[in-house]
């Protein structure tokens, strides 16, 4: 696979945490799961292929092409995977779509939506336009001059709870109690602003960001210990972690080890996997 990632400039960097291309992905499965990030993603396929979602029971349930946006998911999503796929991903930070749809996104929390009713006719411009080009910077410079456009800072999270996802980011481990004791104004206020312009609550999304620290570590350990890594990473307990694994993941994590999910990209797992 021919990946590259775009240097972002201000003042979208602000909101932007990636602006990606990928082409040629040749994979071994044809579903895999997702577990979430935190993030709202723009997606323009450019290969023509239709894009399909799944149950837990590998049924489908929806169907995608072109361009869609996915709000921020609480548990994990199944997606197809295509071989000589190619797309163009826009990654936005925890708090930085509302800029660009000019609507709080907690309408798009747990969906996958079609661009068309934030975005109308310019993403399918847009779209067409990075078709034509041949190199992936012209493709890139499109998107930002596209997204450059469309941006209204007047819809820029407060500093106060821009400092409070920095927190809950740089801190996936410790207390949520003793984090969010810190804000200035009521916990239903910081509620609140968090699902106005992140979709989720503060605790929700500090979650997320826990479990994709811990699967982090996994990916980097040489011999899983259950116990140490619960310890580790702040669970109350076994019980807890395992309740937490199986909702992020859909695994519980003696299948994720049986499966060598470890080996795998820490959010990504082939489900059906050839050979």
């Amino acid at each position: 696979m021919k990946y590259q990632q775009y240097d972002i400039p201000l003042p979208l960097s602000n909101y932007i945490d990636r602006i990606f291309h990928y082409k040629n992905f040749i994979p071994d499965h044809s579903i895999e799961r997702v577990v979430p990030t935190g993030n709202i993603f723009l997606l323009i396929e450019l290969d023509g292929f239709e894009r399909s979602t799944y149950d837990d029971d590998l049924n489908p349930d929806g169907y995608f092409r072109n361009s869609w946006v996915s709000g921020i998911q609480k548990a994990h999503i199944n997606i197809s995977a295509h071989r000589d796929s190619e797309m163009m991903v826009i990654q936005f930070k925890p708090d930085g779509a509302m800029p660009f749809f000019h609507r709080p996104v907690h309408e798009l929390t747990d969906s996958i939506r079609s661009t068309d009713y934030y975005f109308g006719s310019s993403i399918h411009l847009l779209r067409e336009a990075i078709l034509k080009k041949s190199e992936v910077n012209g493709k890139f410079q499109l998107v930002e001059r596209w997204l450059s456009d469309i941006i209204d800072q007047q819809y820029s999270t407060p500093q106060e709870i821009s400092q409070m996802i920095d927190l809950l980011t740089n801190a996936p481990f410790s207390r949520h109690h003793d984090l969010i004791n810190t804000y200035p104004k009521t916990q239903k206020n910081l509620i609140n602003q968090f699902k106005k312009y992140c979709g989720i609550s503060p605790k929700v999304l500090h979650r997320i960001f826990r479990f994709n620290a811990l699967l982090n570590i996994i990916h980097e350990k040489e011999k899983i210990v259950w116990t140490d890594i619960v310890y580790e990473t702040g669970y109350t307990d076994q019980s807890h972690f395992i309740k937490e694994f199986q909702r992020f993941s859909g695994f519980n994590p003696s299948k994720y080890i049986e499966n060598n999910y470890n080996d795998s990209l820490p959010n990504f797992f082939p489900l059906d996997r050839e050979g």
